[in-house]
């Protein structure tokens, strides 16, 4: 009988040791895409020593850099919702809908 507890209490501890590796690997996700995202942005900035620039005479997009100046955006619909039995609603666009945007947005590169 004490055999029989010992090999419960073998499995309880595979479980245990199993859950605490995938905690880990769950843990660790972030970091590890962190580490692949700053890879490919020093693969896209790479600079060549040859031709003296940056590859492609431009650095990866960082949303940091981008200004935005006077911009309004307008939408101009008509909406029709009509209610149903059982609280069901239904919801349809009449006529031509329209959007518009102005305003200027400017990248601007990164300062080294």
């Amino acid at each position: 009988m004490l055999r029989l507890l010992r090999k419960g209490q073998s499995t309880a501890e595979y479980a245990i040791v199993i859950g605490l590796v995938i905690g880990a690997a769950v843990a660790m996700q972030i970091y590890v895409k962190r580490g692949l995202q700053a890879k490919m942005k020093q693969a896209v900035d790479y600079n060549d020593p040859a031709s003296g620039h940056i590859l492609g005479g431009l650095s990866q997009y960082e949303p940091e850099y981008m200004t935005t100046t006077n911009m309004v955006s307008a939408r101009d619909a008509t909406e029709k919702i009509k209610t149903t039995a059982g609280g069901g609603v239904e919801r349809s666009i009449e006529g031509e809908e329209v959007s518009s945007r102005t305003g200027t947005q400017t990248i601007l590169a990164p300062t080294p």
